[in-house]
């Protein structure tokens, strides 16, 4: 079965968030005063998660993220990566992380099911790392969870390179030697206007194909897709890399068009758009009863309300609700 949206786009991809917390504090997702947290009782339960997303792979869905906040700091994680992936209808589970807490349960997630993470690093300077992080984040952590991940095999492994002003060219210099040595897709993702002032943007994703290029002495060579994930970037190899290198442009290129995602945050809403407010609660009529038809009839609605494209234009600073509390 395959679930289509007003704009003929197939929509196979649900995105869940199960936690609005996080261990770090990143200066373009969150406000340096901090959130106020969702009570307990207020997120979705994992039974009632396992139950939403039975439900919609009989209806087409095939392909699940489980994102934050930082999923990992939620308890029994692992479990429930184990119970999604014991509905027997997923084809690719994977999870967003900071990497921070991954290297002790890198190999209890696989062998639960995940099939790969993304995890994210914008800088490799000690210091500049910390202070993306809020002064949280300790870059041997996520270095120790990418090794982890390499380790039990949750590949593709993904590292996600927001361009701020904190990447320089030694970073860049470091991701060219990575794809190198080691089978790891480095994603450049073009700065967003949706932070909180902490950091501005960055390098052009123009300017870091051309350090690529230096520092690799190859010509990136675009490649159809880069195996599981069908997302949004556009990927590149050079030659005898073990790697790959990507960029993902919601700005300058954005890819609308073809997107085929749902998110469902950690409360339990709706979103058909990450770049928008719009947003549908099924947490509600969940808890009073619904039926599977029902729920079903709630995720067609929200299809039907994904819009054509998003309308973030550079400046834009409108967004109800932050990153980390929508799963982004």
């Amino acid at each position: 079965m395959e679930l289509h949206d007003t704009y003929n786009r197939s929509i196979d991809y649900l995105r869940v968030s199960v936690t609005d917390r996080c261990n770090f504090r990143c200066v373009y997702c969150m406000p340096p005063e901090g959130l106020e947290l969702l009570k307990h009782s207020d997120i979705l339960t994992y039974e009632e998660l396992v139950r939403i997303i039975a439900v919609l792979t009989r209806q087409g869905i095939r392909k699940v993220r489980i994102t934050g906040g930082e999923p990992l700091v939620r308890k029994g994680i692992v479990d429930f990566v184990r119970a999604v992936k014991s509905l027997g209808s997923i084809d690719d589970l994977s999870l967003t992380t900071n990497g921070s807490l991954l290297a002790p349960l890198a190999e209890h997630l696989k062998a639960a099911g995940l099939d790969r993470v993304n995890i994210s690093l914008d800088t490799i300077n000690p210091e500049r790392f910390h202070f993306i992080t809020g002064n949280c984040g300790q870059l041997s952590d996520t270095l120790k969870g990418i090794e982890s991940a390499l380790q039990a095999g949750l590949t593709p492994v993904k590292l996600n390179v927001v361009l701020s002003e904190a990447v320089t060219e030694a970073d860049i210099a470091y991701f060219s030697e990575l794809v190198i040595a080691q089978p790891v897709a480095i994603r450049f993702i073009e700065y967003m206007p949706i932070g909180h002032g902490g950091v501005g943007p960055g390098m052009s994703v123009q300017t870091v194909k051309e350090l690529l290029e230096k520092y690799t002495a190859n010509i990136l060579d675009p490649v159809a897709s880069n195996g599981k994930g069908n997302g949004p970037a556009k990927y590149y190899r050079v030659a005898k890399a073990k790697g790959c290198f990507g960029f993902i442009t919601p700005i300058s290129e954005h890819f609308c068009g073809s997107c085929n995602r749902i998110r469902l945050t950690a409360d339990g809403k709706f979103r058909p758009c990450l770049l928008s407010n719009q947003e549908l609660d099924i947490k509600t009529p969940l808890r009073n009863g619904a039926t599977d038809t029902e729920l079903v009839r709630l995720f067609s609605q929200v299809i039907g309300q994904k819009p054509g494209e998003h309308k973030l234009t550079g400046d834009d600073h409108g967004f109800k609700r932050k990153m980390s509390q929508i799963g982004g």
